[in-house]
């Protein structure tokens, strides 16, 4: 009941949330340099017919009509067309989105099966040589660009060794997409078994997941070891110890009390991964929701960027409702 009260708490808030960011949003897209209707006139209309399509548009109205338009648009479900693409936002989302998530999904899921082992390791073991190349490994991931890293994994897998496929998307160009059930093609191919796509989406994602993983597990595992190593020299191990209890048991205490930093950075990690691996989705022409926001930034398309704004919110404030979950899981103390 407890638990339930919190997360009823917790969206019922979402709403007013979400309208504070949408008017936010709303007004700061609106401050942004550039004319959004030359988009649809062309940069040599002439004043009269600019004047035109501000008015199709809506946009030679007052501020406060636009926003209470808008607001009534998106009760409706409809967010617009995206200027640039000349379809609807929504639908350029459904086709972007589960490219980036399934990015999102391996680089996470990855990070954390590989970071959280080897942190609790080294921080018990703090001497040896794979402490040693783990810190050499954190140091390293630290100092690359993401995009720089992704260029020399497709020169090296691709070009030089011709183990993995070359950055063409998703899918092998001379394959059909699986049916549409998650929008995922790994999971899609599986749960129609369909191999041969199977096999090209997992061959796809493994250089910008490969890419991700090695720049962003070093997070997950210098906070695993950063926060092992100070639950290892707490009072609480030191009398377990003195208790007699196994190495094993002290380490187990150790680590569940370890695990709300590495599950907070997990869920700060996951955030930062819908549009902060814009610059991997470029690379690998992934056509991602990164890719998307940038280009509605470049463009001044108002509809795109609100609702991709929109869709960072509820990301946003669903990862951390997920990561205050697991708190309730793993710490008895928190009421």
């Amino acid at each position: 009941m407890r638990l339930l009260k919190y997360v009823a708490r917790r969206l019922l808030v979402l709403p007013v949330q979400l309208l504070i960011v949408s008017l936010i949003v709303f007004v700061l897209v609106r401050q942004m340099p550039g004319d959004p209707t030359f988009l649809y006139t062309g940069p040599f209309a002439t004043t009269d017919r600019v004047a035109e399509v501000r008015r199709q548009l809506g946009l030679d109205e007052p501020l406060h009509v636009q926003y209470v338009r808008y607001l009534d648009r998106i009760a409706h479900g409809d967010f617009g067309l995206s200027m640039r693409t000349s379809q609807p936002v929504v639908a350029d989302i459904r086709q972007r989105l589960p490219g980036t998530m399934e990015l999102i999904l391996y680089s996470v899921v990855l990070s954390v099966a590989i970071g959280v082992p080897l942190g609790v390791y080294t921080a018990i073991r703090d001497k040896g040589i794979l402490n040693r190349l783990v810190f050499l490994y954190g140091m390293t991931a630290g100092a690359l660009p993401d995009f720089w890293f992704a260029l020399i994994a497709i020169f090296l897998f691709f070009y030089t060794l011709d183990w993995l496929p070359g950055p063409m998307g998703r899918l092998d160009l001379m394959l059909a997409k699986p049916a549409d059930i998650t929008g995922l093609y790994t999971i899609d191919s599986l749960l129609t078994g369909n191999w041969a796509a199977l096999a090209s989406a997992s061959a796809q994602l493994a250089l910008p997941v490969l890419t991700l993983v090695f720049i962003y597990m070093s997070l997950v595992l210098k906070n695993t070891r950063s926060a092992m190593e100070d639950m290892l020299r707490s009072d609480f191990v030191l009398y377990a110890r003195a208790a007699g209890l196994s190495r094993m048991m002290q380490w187990r205490y150790a680590l569940r009390n370890a695990m709300p930093p590495v599950i907070t950075v997990t869920g700060i990690l996951t955030w930062f991964l819908l549009g902060g691996a814009v610059l991997v989705e470029t690379v690998f022409a992934w056509g991602g929701l990164g890719q998307y926001a940038v280009q509605s930034v470049v463009n001044s398309d108002y509809a795109a960027l609100q609702a991709v704004v929109l869709l960072s919110a509820v990301f946003t404030m669903a990862v951390f409702l997920v990561v205050d979950l697991a708190y309730f899981v793993i710490d008895p103390r928190i009421k």
